[in-house]
């Protein structure tokens, strides 16, 4: 019995030194090991998408949910990497009736306008940043575009936005202004793919009120906000919270035109070729309980543990795509060749219950500071050999709860921010993608 049980013990060893980044002397030379972070600005305001141009300025913008009457424009804000203060280049008005801002993804198109998703309003505006007179945006540039999330733009000026929070894994390509993506017809705007969503429609059962209940697939469940019950005999979840429907998310081209996408949910990246003409190439249609224009399971790129909760992308001049992995407050990279690194992930809390908790990585030990770690990172943006990420404090897995730390969403503690951006110390060894901006 205690060489059945050795074995055992060994079997799981290696099973989880496998899931280890392994590194070589090629990524010693390529990727900061052992990367820290530190705090380089908090905003009053939810943040999440993070774009920048060549002159070492990044761009966010505030979300909040609004309860004045009319509501009240929510800002986009310029933040300059050497003197880091929140500059307001933009306001946006809320949805009416909604007084909801719930931004999400950020770009500036190759004249340096800039394009911010309003996923709760199924909205995308867009403007040119002005700090002496920041104008004030009322008409979106795209409607039609629920749960809009990830923005990217390709070679030919088109916008690319990924339907995020609906869970249905629409990507849509827009091509002017004035676009409704969910019209009939579409007007300038065309659903060009979906990622496939963790659960098809089919063998659904709708109720009185129009509700449907059914499906057949699976559902990932973040631990929290679900929850599991554990005795000695069983294990048993005890709800259904904690639901992560989220496929289509960050967005990002590389430069041979190919798109890629992070699936939140899977954990996965996803790759989506194109022909010469830009006419989709990659396979669709091998599940026919899906949508027929949904992308096969085959373009998926690489899938990993450590890439689970990735939120958005970015690229390198070498084609190396960096990840914030939201939801394990870590920041990894997926080479052109397919291996997952982790780069970074918050170090577990020093253990007293009083001051952090025990165990956890959602805020810092008493030697870091809660400066030097990451609270639900969201969007990770190169700018030269810098590395930057927005924080959103969300409520899930490493993260949780979100009352601790340097920020602090929960609306528990009006005295904490609300969002934060962090930068490397280290340089890239790799420096980022450039951009087409002035």
């Amino acid at each position: 019995m205690k060489v059945r049980c050795l074995i055992s013990l060994v079997f799981a060893l290696v099973l989880s030194l496998a899931w280890l980044p392994v590194w070589s002397d090629d990524d010693e030379q390529q990727f900061p090991r052992n990367a820290t972070f530190t705090t380089l600005i908090t905003t009053p305001r939810a943040i999440e998408g993070l774009t920048g141009d060549n002159h070492g300025n990044l761009y966010i913008a505030g979300s909040v949910t609004v309860t004045t009457t009319p509501p009240t424009p929510c800002p986009v804000w310029k933040i300059n990497l050497n003197k880091p203060t929140l500059i307001t280049v933009g306001n946006i008005v809320p949805a009416s009736g909604l007084s909801t801002c719930g931004f999400a993804g950020i770009a500036l198109n190759d004249i340096g306008d800039v394009f911010v998703a309003d996923g709760a309003g199924a909205r995308i505006f867009s403007f040119t940043p002005n700090a002496s007179n920041p104008p004030t945006v009322t008409a979106p540039f795209a409607s039609g575009t629920p749960g809009a999330n990830g923005l990217a733009f390709d070679e030919k000026g088109n916008l690319w936005a990924s339907d995020g929070t609906t869970g249905r894994g629409r990507v849509w390509k827009i091509t002017g202004p004035g676009a409704n993506c969910t019209a009939t017809p579409a007007v300038n705007c065309q659903e060009v793919f979906r990622i496939q969503p963790m659960a098809n429609e089919v063998n659904i059962i709708f109720d009185a009120t129009g509700t449907g209940v059914g499906g057949v697939g699976r559902d990932n469940r973040a631990l929290p906000l679900g929850t599991i019950t554990v005795t000695p005999t069983t294990r048993n979840a005890a709800n259904t919270a904690g639901s992560q429907p989220l496929v289509a998310n960050g967005l990002a081209f590389n430069k041979k035109g190919d798109l890629f996408n992070i699936d939140t949910a899977r954990g996965a990246l996803w790759k989506v070729e194109f022909d010469r003409h830009g006419k989709l190439k990659s396979p669709t249609g091998c599940d026919t309980t899906f949508t027929a224009n949904t992308l096969c399971l085959s373009n998926i790129f690489v899938a990993h543990p450590i890439l689970e909760g990735g939120d958005g992308i970015a690229l390198d001049r070498e084609g190396n795509i960096w990840v914030d992995a939201n939801e394990r407050n870590a920041v990894a990279v997926v080479t052109k060749d397919r291996k997952v690194i982790e780069v970074f992930r918050n170090p577990v809390n020093l253990p007293n219950p009083v001051a952090f908790g025990v165990g956890l990585r959602n805020a810092g030990d008493q030697s870091v500071g809660n400066n030097r770690i990451l609270e639900f990172p969201t969007s990770p943006f190169l700018t030269g050999k810098v590395f930057c990420t927005s924080m959103s404090d969300g409520d899930r897995r490493d993260n949780s709860p979100r009352s601790a730390g340097e920020i602090d969403a929960s609306g528990g503690t009006p005295t904490k921010n609300l969002g934060k951006i962090s930068c490397m110390d280290q340089e890239l060894k790799i420096p980022g993608l450039p951009l087409p901006i002035d």
